[in-house]
């Protein structure tokens, strides 16, 4: 039988050597390329199109969740396991909303790894434990309601905003036009009912999605 093959994408080279071997330490298992970008992410995943893509969701220019879209929306069927740092249910529900197969956190052990990609590769679908558990103790809160009323798109421009890029920025990353950023930007303060910088700020901290501010919106 022939290997899995794997795509892994992660911004540090660090991370990526070592989950290279721990996946190659199955002889089942086999990495096909790497990526350290979303842009570089959606390229190699689109030229090599491997059993199981092992990605992470902050990465420099485009997110793990927008990559995962775009990937989907041309290969519905190639299977993404997120490999995440972030253990909030916002970035599980947009995960899988975005097409992901499984959510595993890098706080998992390490044999969770091994064991998420042989069962995405079957074609299952993969939760990590200590997140089913999370699933099944949290309650929804407004601010998570108001998050979850956002597109795929806005969701992304609102992760891009609270991390400090400017309009301009976020435009040249996804590829769309500074008025269409702009417009985005407004319906995102609709849907999250507030009216401030420093409110959406604090929505983005209780979740988990920024942990420091850098440079103001």
């Amino acid at each position: 039988m022939d290997p899995i093959s794997i795509i892994l994408i992660d911004d540090h080279a660090v991370v990526r050597e070592g989950y290279r071997r721990l996946l190659e330490g199955d002889s089942h298992l086999h990495v096909l390329a790497e990526g350290d970008n979303g842009n570089e992410g959606y390229r190699v995943i689109c030229e090599y199109q491997p059993d199981v893509v092992v990605m992470d969701i902050t990465l420099p220019g485009m997110s793990g969740i927008e990559v995962t879209r775009r990937v989907i929306s041309r290969f519905p069927d190639q299977k993404i396991l997120i490999f995440s740092m972030h253990e909030d249910m916002v970035f599980v529900n947009r995960a899988f909303q975005a097409g992901a197969k499984g959510y595993v956190t890098k706080s998992a052990a390490p044999e969770a790894l091994v064991d998420a990609v042989r069962q995405v590769a079957l074609g299952k679908l993969y939760l990590s434990e200590e997140m089913a558990q999370l699933i099944a103790t949290q309650t929804v809160s407004d601010s998570e309601k108001g998050i979850d009323l956002l597109s795929s798109r806005e969701f992304e421009i609102f992760r891009l905003l609270v991390q400090g890029h400017s309009i301009n920025e976020i435009s040249q990353a996804l590829h769309i036009s500074y008025k269409t950023v702009a417009n985005y930007q407004s319906t995102i303060r609709q849907k999250l009912g507030v009216t401030s910088a420093a409110q959406i700020v604090r929505i983005a901290l209780d979740h988990g999605i920024i942990s420091s501010i850098d440079k103001s919106l």
